[in-house]
């Protein structure tokens, strides 16, 4: 079996307050490999972008990773120092952030900023950086590269600025990528060509990708596998398919049923009850039993992962194993 390009095992990132220790990430674990793309799904709140800022090392102080393993081809980049940390940024691991202007620097032309981007990481002269540069905005899509790069940021679109941002993030060829909410601010038709490309982009370049959504309409015709996080933890767990058509943990179920379908045109769509608990003061036993409809006094004590059908894991003492029309009938 090939080795994962990132496997994170039992991942736990805390922010130490005044007020106590917030578990922001608490035991997360999971894989993805070679042109893989993992969707990482949740509500506001539940662990997905400190998760990927975690990988990156890029979470500060009150907050640290208080154990666990990120192992990047093989290398635990926990006990990394910084000075090796930044070495890998931007050039084996890039980001891709929710709104394009914390990527680009508004007063300077793209030329300037993908071609920094390369010298900073690659031993080649200026005049290839920038043919790299113009490669990579047809990569994604941009028509007139050229004049392109010449233009600085406040001339392009939000969809033509999320394009170069995520140009930026394939430069140097990175062997992982994370996508956080990249496509969260961008109309439809825009977002639907920009996932196009990315998947594309993963497959053609053997890139493993993270994307980081609260959308499950977006990742289910994007992603291979799946995890779904709930108050710091993976909830469930496997390939995008199993999970979608058959989801176990009634977290999962609810976010499914929250999503519009035609095949339910007309009714009432399904709604969570509730909110997201603090992650300073959860409740005893599984977090999500106050919003659960299949809660009982099991779920008093803390829910072990399980292996479902399917290829899937799931934290939960009640799962389901029904197909979803039958769940939300």
């Amino acid at each position: 079996m090939t080795a994962p390009t990132l496997e994170v095992k039992d991942l736990q990132t805390h922010f130490f307050t005044r007020d106590g220790v917030v578990k922001a990430v608490d035991g997360v674990s999971f894989r993805v490999g070679a042109g893989e793309v993992l969707g990482l799904v949740g509500e506001s709140g539940s662990g997905k972008s400190i998760t990927g800022f975690s990988i990156l090392g890029l979470v500060d102080a009150p907050g640290r990773i208080a154990g666990g393993e990120i192992r990047f081809q093989g290398r635990d980049l926990v006990p990394l120092p910084e000075s090796e940390r930044r070495k890998l940024r931007g050039s084996k691991i890039a980001m891709i952030f929710q709104d394009p202007m914390m990527t680009l620097n508004p007063v300077l032309r793209i030329d300037t900023q993908m071609t920094e981007a390369v010298l900073a990481h690659r031993d080649v002269s200026k005049a290839r950086a920038l043919e790299i540069a113009r490669e990579a905005l047809v990569k994604v899509g941009i028509a007139s590269p050229d004049e392109r790069l010449m233009s600085y940021p406040h001339q392009f679109s939000g969809g033509m600025r999320q394009r170069v941002a995520i140009a930026i993030a394939f430069l140097n060829e990175p062997e992982l990528i994370i996508a956080d909410e990249p496509t969260t601010a961008l109309d439809v038709t825009i977002q639907g060509q920009i996932l196009h490309e990315a998947q594309t982009l993963c497959r053609e370049t053997g890139t493993a990708m993270i994307w980081i959504t609260h959308d499950l309409a977006v990742v289910a015709g994007l992603a291979d596998h799946i995890c779904v996080m709930y108050a710091g933890r993976i909830v469930e767990q496997g390939p995008i398919d199993a999970v979608l058509d058959r989801p176990a943990h009634p977290y999962t179920v609810g976010l499914i049923g929250s999503v519009p379908s035609r095949n339910r045109r007309g009714g009432r769509l399904f709604q969570i009850p509730g909110m997201t608990p603090s992650l300073m003061n959860l409740p005893e036993g599984c977090p999500f039993r106050s919003r659960c409809p299949r809660a009982d006094d099991a779920c008093l004590e803390e829910p072990p992962v399980q292996a479902a059908s399917h290829e899937r894991l799931v934290r939960c003492v009640h799962p389901h194993d029904e197909p979803l029309e039958e769940v939300l009938r």
